[in-house]
């Protein structure tokens, strides 16, 4: 092997150290784009993340994927010898789950399309639920008259199901095996595909600072709220 040879390893080596310190200092999934920004020259950050997460597959923590960004877990098959937070939130109640998978099954969506695939009205109150959980988010505007705002899940919405992307979400025949669909249910009934990003679509307008303002995430102004 030649010096350069020996240079380049201890480069990936190095670089491959401070893709795990920085994951493991944060509490938050971290993203690629936030790694590549901290290593000291250009490395393929995916190759890296890859090879970690390889490296931690048996380990009693996982590397895992979260979008386009990495966090540790414990691994899924300890997580009952982990003592949960009595300060744990309660469970959603059937309305928010509702809520929550329309959302992510048909994300973008405004509150009147929940409303008419539910059948029922849905509450200021669920939807607050969800949005303080860090489960979903305003995405924009919907391009039709009284431009109602679109909703989405958000990244804490991947990490907390365990979900690397939305196309990880369960399908038709994972529902009815979980007995999470009635096996009599409408012949013609079926499982939206999720969308596979987070960019808006040709039928939303971005979130202006008024919207902001109106939606309550920022007070007048420009500032944020405390």
């Amino acid at each position: 092997m030649t010096e350069d040879s020996d240079d380049e390893v201890r480069a990936e080596s190095e670089a491959e150290r401070i893709a795990e310190a920085l994951v493991f200092a944060s509490a938050q999934p971290v993203s690629e784009s936030f790694i590549a920004d901290r290593l000291p020259r250009a490395f393929n950050v995916r190759a890296i993340m890859l090879r970690l997460k390889e490296q931690y597959a048996h380990r009693g923590v996982n590397l895992v994927q979260v979008d386009d960004a990495w966090a540790f877990r414990t691994a899924a098959d300890l997580s009952f010898v982990i003592r949960r937070d009595e300060n744990e939130a309660k469970k959603l109640s059937r309305a928010a789950l509702e809520v929550l998978a329309i959302i992510a099954y048909h994300q973008p969506v405004t509150r009147a399309e929940i409303e008419d695939i539910r059948g029922v009205q849905t509450s200021r109150g669920t939807l607050d639920v969800l949005m303080e959980a860090g489960w979903v988010r305003f995405r924009g505007r919907r391009r039709t008259p009284g431009r109602p705002v679109t909703l989405g899940t958000t990244r804490d919405f991947l990490d907390h199901f365990g979900l690397e992307e939305l196309r990880d979400l369960p399908g038709l025949e994972e529902l009815k095996g979980a007995g999470l669909l009635s096996g009599r249910i409408p012949a013609n009934f079926n499982v939206p595909s999720p969308m596979m990003n987070d960019e808006l679509t040709e039928d939303e307008d971005p979130l202006t600072q008024l919207d902001l303002e109106e939606l309550g995430l920022l007070a007048p102004g420009g500032g944020s709220e405390d």
